[in-house]
């Protein structure tokens, strides 16, 4: 049974069409991307030969399972392994036989070619299928960007929390060191090790982690110096209540409203961060499907304009619906569209803004 105060911010979230929907058909699109491997793939999802069943999408085979002649993983695009499993089975794949790094070699014309039949969106420099490269790529930025924003938000709210709850010599030691670790120049430290060390998902995730937390910790920090000196904390405290129950249980649930806020624009900014970083070349290594890397090589080949087009189209679609679920979300929390939508002399309103400013 969902609160008053929930349903009332959920009213005011469909409230706004434009945000309300933009939310549900990105979470739509994110969701069927993580079934990819199911729609857009070079494996078969199921190999009959000889009365036997195969499961290549789960299970790697060898060429000699089904008649081959090598010992090494089965081709299952080569037409003579086709042949040999036909001759004894079936195999049954999925609607797009390309991953995102297959290299296709029967192009009838030279790559990158055109969008056909065959390839949807067409193919990039290497001979690689662009809607399969968007697809998973998509996925990757979209993970990429919770991880980040899930782990900025946890350490932001930590440090801002602390900050702002004891105040004092806490509060000054702390503001003292953010102000010099944010003067680190990022770009150029990314660059500096992206020569040094081969980059990869889980070193960039947690570089920029170290950095994009402290944009949370100025919202967390203003909001617990506010909060610490009302009545219901000092009557916490008085009870003697530890400072790990206060802070989580009385102040921290009235401080994230102003965090969640943030939430989208974050995902953005971080999605808008890796592709930034592929497309100057200091991103993931190949060959990693990634957006930023399809528009840089739209710049590379301006005879095939629908590798900028594409990669520049996936990524404005993706961001305008997070700044439109942005604003969806804003509007659900904000306080005078929560506790000022009904009539002044609504006292249960009055009551329940209360009750949530005293939880």
């Amino acid at each position: 049974m969902l609160s008053a105060i929930t349903q009332r911010r959920l009213a005011n979230l469909r409230k706004n069409k434009r945000g309300y929907y933009s939310l549900w058909i990105f979470g739509i699109l994110f969701g069927c991307s993580l079934c990819a491997e199911l729609v857009i793939n070079s494996q078969p999802l199921l190999v009959s030969y000889e009365g036997e069943f195969y499961y290549p999408i789960i299970k790697k085979y060898s060429e000699k399972t089904f008649g081959g002649d090598f010992e090494t993983e089965t081709d299952y695009l080569d037409p003579y392994i086709q042949e040999k499993i036909n001759s004894a089975g079936w195999i049954l794949f999925p609607p797009v036989r390309y991953y995102y790094d297959t290299i296709i070699t029967n192009l009838n014309t030279p790559a990158p070619s055109p969008p056909s039949q065959q390839n949807w969106l067409g193919t990039d420099d290497q001979a690689r299928d662009v809607f399969a490269r968007v697809v998973y790529g998509f996925r990757l930025s979209t993970v990429f960007g919770l991880a980040l924003t899930i782990i900025s938000m946890v350490i932001g709210v930590s440090a801002g929390g602390i900050q702002g709850y004891f105040g004092g010599w806490i509060d000054l030691f702390f503001q003292r060191f953010i102000e010099v670790w944010e003067s680190i120049p990022t770009l150029y430290l990314l660059i500096i090790l992206s020569s040094v060390i081969i980059p990869s998902f889980a070193w960039f995730l947690l570089l920029l982690s170290l950095f994009s937390w402290i944009g949370y910790t100025g919202v967390v920090r203003a909001e617990f110096l506010r909060i610490r000196n009302l009545d219901y904390v000092r009557s916490a405290k008085a009870m003697g209540l530890s400072h790990i129950t206060i802070m989580f249980r009385h102040v921290l649930p009235n401080a994230m409203i102003a965090t969640i806020t943030f939430l989208p624009f974050n995902l953005a900014a971080a999605i808008t961060t890796l592709a930034a970083l592929d497309f100057l070349g200091f991103g993931l290594p190949p060959p990693t499907p990634s957006l930023g890397e399809m528009i840089y090589q739209g710049k590379n080949n301006l005879s095939a304009p629908w590798l900028g087009l594409t990669g520049f189209f996936v990524l404005a679609i993706m961001l305008s619906l997070l700044m439109f679920a942005g604003e969806a979300i804003r509007d659900a929390f904000d306080y005078q569209k929560t506790f000022k939508s009904s009539k002044p002399d609504d006292s249960s309103t009055e009551s329940s803004a209360s009750s949530v400013v005293k939880s």
